[in-house]
Parts: C-alpha cells; structure tokens; sequence
C-alpha cells in the first residue's frame, strides 16, 4: 500500500462523531489523526488531561479545520467510565464510530481502582461497560460501529474462569492472551446479540500485527533480548501509522461487515496491508462467549441493554 493509498482508506467523515479511547499515543493517536483529517469530530480520550491535550493540539497544528475534543476517561476505573458516559449522553444524541482501542501490556501485577486484575479490568472489562453505558447512543444510530482492538496474542489465550484474575499465580503474559482473547470474544459475542436482535449497529474486531508503540516498548525484557530486539524489530514490526490501518477500515470502510475481523495480510499477520484476519476456535466458542457476557456484567455491575 502506497503512502497515497494510506490516505485513502479513510472515507470522507464529515458529520461523523468517533469516540477514541487511549488517543494520546501508538494506534489511538493516529486513528485520531486520519479521522480528524478526514472532518469526522474526534473525541480524545485518555487518563492524563495534559497528554490528551498536547495529543489534541498536534492533530490541530497539522489540520487546522479539525474538529476535535479531550475527554477524561480512565479505562481503569467504573467511576471514570460512568462519569464519561452520562456526559456523553448529555452533550450528543449519537455515535458513530467507537474504537475501543486503549490497553496494557503485561505490567506487573496491578488491580484496578475497582480490585480487578489490571489487563483484564482495562483491555476488557473497562471496554465492555464503557460501550454497554454509551450504547443507547449507539442503537438508534443505524450503521454505526463499534470496533474493538484485539491482538495476535488472543491466538494464545483462554479464558480463566476458575482464577479470572490470576490471584493463584500471577503471569503477565498469560493474562495479557486472556484480555486480548477476551477484546475478540466480546466483539463477536456482541456481534452476535445485535444480530438476534435486528439491530442496524456493527460490532468488528481488529488488530494491528506487530507495530510499534508505546504498548509495545512498555515490556521491558533483559538486556541481551532487548539488544537483539532492537537490532531485529525493524525486519518484523511496522510503525503505528501502519499498524492502525486494520482497525481503521473496521470503523470507516463501506466493504467490511458486522462480526468481521481484520489484520494484516503478511508475515503470519504481524505486518502488511488490512485483510480479514485468522479468528482462532477459542474466539467462536458460544457457550464460553456467552459465560464471558454474563460474567462481566456481573463484575462490572452493569446491565447490557441490547
């Protein structure tokens, strides 16, 4: 794909409205920007107001038409998210896009403001409540999209319902599969639900390969990897700004259906072009999609109004 053709994967957006979460930075920050360049009115959402804000006035200084917005929301916190929602609910009367984009990547063991396992509380849970709460904005939206960043690592993971929150032995790295696993399962299952039920909304999936952001560095290997690594990445990785061009044709393309997942189309998916991606049979499992469903709303309290 040609530096021209990236530019035009992104349909004209003018009188669109797209929710980012975790925008300050990595595949946040340039979906934002290729969605504000395209007239959509971008909502910056992230933890730290000054990174939001710096974030937003840099998308500002290279399209000075951009209509865009900061927006606290810690993904980490049911409060934060709450807060988020019902001034959403009171400031618009739709959506159009949801990208349901920030995470963490294998950190040390952390629990949430709410005593949840740190990965699994943020990557999944924080999302699923986040757009069951936003959801009324959605629904009457026809054509609107909710699209939710998975990983290769979901390929790897299971879900752990006898230890959800690895309180038993804690692994970072298995956790992170979980959440990511958990990212895809809740996308299709919502696909699914919204289907049943008639809905003209899309849930999709995507992810971004092997790119390099700042989620990405966040591991912090020993020095002899991180030596090898730094020699080899640029070989096996690609940049964010290629990396979100998956989850960019999910939430803007005319081509793409409700329960469809992208990736790139080389390499195993770890770089390339956006193509549908490989969905591993753990993901199209319904009875645990639907434990995974019940579970949640039953962790985060809320009550998925579809």
């Amino acid at each position: 794909m040609t530096k021209k053709d990236k530019h035009t994967i992104v349909p004209d957006m003018t009188g669109k409205i797209a929710i980012i979460t975790g925008a300050n930075s990595g595949l946040g920050f340039e979906a934002a920007n290729m969605l504000a360049k395209k007239n959509a009115h971008v909502i910056l959402t992230g933890r730290n107001q000054h990174k939001i804000d710096a974030a937003k006035q840099s998308i500002i200084n290279k399209f000075s038409y951009a209509r865009a917005e900061t927006r606290i929301l810690d993904m980490a916190d049911l409060s934060s998210i709450k807060a988020f929602s019902d001034a959403m609910k009171r400031d618009f009367e739709k959506i159009d896009v949801l990208l349901n984009n920030a995470g963490v990547m294998a950190p040390p063991h952390k629990t949430t403001k709410d005593g949840f396992e740190l990965q699994f509380g943020t990557n999944h849970l924080g999302h699923f409540a986040l757009t069951a709460q936003l959801f009324p904005l959605l629904k009457n939206n026809p054509g609107s999209r909710i699209v939710t960043v998975s990983s290769l690592a979901a390929r790897n993971g299971n879900i752990h319902f006898d230890d959800l929150m690895f309180d038993k032995k804690y692994n970072r790295f298995k956790t992170y599969r979980q959440s990511k696993l958990a990212n895809l399962m809740f996308a299709l299952e919502l696909h699914s639900r919204l289907k049943n039920k008639n809905l003209e909304v899309m849930s999709l999936a995507a992810h971004p390969g092997v790119s390099r952001t700042n989620l990405f560095y966040s591991v912090k290997p020993n020095i002899i990897l991180k030596s090898l690594a730094k020699a080899l990445m640029p070989l096996f990785t690609q940049p964010a700004s290629q990396g979100v061009l998956p989850i960019l044709k999910a939430a803007t393309s005319d081509n793409v259906q409700s329960g469809e997942y992208y990736g790139p189309d080389k390499l195993r998916e770890w770089l390339g072009n956006p193509a549908p991606a490989f969905i591993p049979g753990s993901a199209k499992n319904d009875k645990v999609r639907q434990q995974l469903w019940t579970v949640s709303e039953k962790l985060t309290g809320i009550q998925f109004n579809i």
